[in-house]
């Protein structure tokens, strides 16, 4: 279920914003208040507010007799209050991310959409999503949509990490692949805020390099692997300056 609300209230007020400066306009308006208490006090003139106060420390609001309400909101030395001399609408209506459309939850059927992740427009489910991958068509058993995420190789997994696990795959694939080219110890590929491969004999040996978004293309003069990335070839080690292009007919 979606938790996040937005708050509107409409009629005709007078906002007054005190800070460095006071400002006091009046006018049959419309206050929203987003989750991150932004507040955008909109007339019926210009693309931009009247009054607003961006992620404001506090916000309160109060609906009064049937004519009226008020909000207040501070954030640092600024006070913006809105008061309604008479009231057209005060209500909390569900809020969700917008985004690309990528497929329909299985759970509640409600649309996908991408946007810092993948997330639910109906029930506010929300799926982790690395930047740079690919939502495919073709669905999981589960239902849900797969994405494809070049890590070393071109991996097809699910986007629901329980379900299946883009960290489970890099590591059957890449787990002890590759020599710590500063003890000769295994690299085992792990999860330290982003996929590592970190050598085997941590804390001895603190060796580690990020496993970069690229396919396994050949191997760089100094015995790392080399990778195919967007921004062309590149070391694991993404310090080293030895790796090159390859050779014609490799």
């Amino acid at each position: 279920m979606l938790e996040e609300t937005i708050q509107v209230l409409a009629g005709d007020c007078t906002v007054v914003a005190d800070g460095a400066d006071r400002e006091e306009h009046r006018g049959r308006m419309t206050a929203v208040v987003k989750p991150d208490n932004t507040v955008l006090v909109h007339d019926g003139e210009s693309y931009q507010p009247v009054a607003w106060l961006t992620r404001a420390d506090s916000v309160s609001t109060t609906s009064g007799p049937p004519e009226g309400f008020t909000l207040v909101a501070h954030k640092d030395e600024m006070t913006l209050r809105l008061a309604a001399h008479e009231r057209d609408g005060f209500g909390q209506y569900p809020v969700s991310t917008a985004g690309t459309p990528v497929g329909r939850c299985p759970d509640c059927a409600g649309a996908l959409v991408r946007a810092d992740g993948v997330s639910c427009v109906g029930c506010g489910e929300r799926y982790g999503v690395p930047d740079d991958a690919t939502v495919r068509d073709d669905r999981c058993s589960c239902g849900l949509p797969r994405m494809r995420v070049e890590r070393g190789y071109a991996f097809d997994v699910c986007l629901d990490r329980d379900c299946e696990s883009l960290d489970a795959a890099v590591r059957r694939a890449f787990d002890r692949e590759w020599d710590c080219p500063d003890c000769g110890g295994d690299l085992r590929i792990l999860r330290r805020g982003g996929l590592l491969a970190g050598c085997e004999r941590y804390a001895d040996c603190e060796t580690g390099f990020v496993v970069p978004a690229g396919v396994v293309d050949g191997e760089c003069p100094c015995g790392l692997p080399a990778f195919e990335t967007e921004s062309g070839r590149r070391c694991l080690d993404s310090t080293c300056e030895r790796v090159a292009a390859p050779a014609a007919g490799d």
